[in-house]
């Protein structure tokens, strides 16, 4: 399971990766926070793993 930055609109690199969806929902979130300054609620995050297939 992985998010990529880059696939949800933003010029960057960054990748949330592993084995466990929370975890990843977790660093994905927390990095949209603290570089790009948008929270998404946890729901939010799910949608896009929902979308992408997982």
């Amino acid at each position: 399971m992985k998010l990529i930055c880059r696939d949800y609109g933003f010029d960057c690199d960054f990748i949330a990766e592993g084995k466990e969806i929370p975890v990843v929902l977790d660093e994905f979130g927390k990095h949209t926070l603290d570089e790009h300054g948008i929270e998404y609620s946890k729901e939010a995050l799910m949608q896009f793993i929902l979308r992408k297939g997982g």
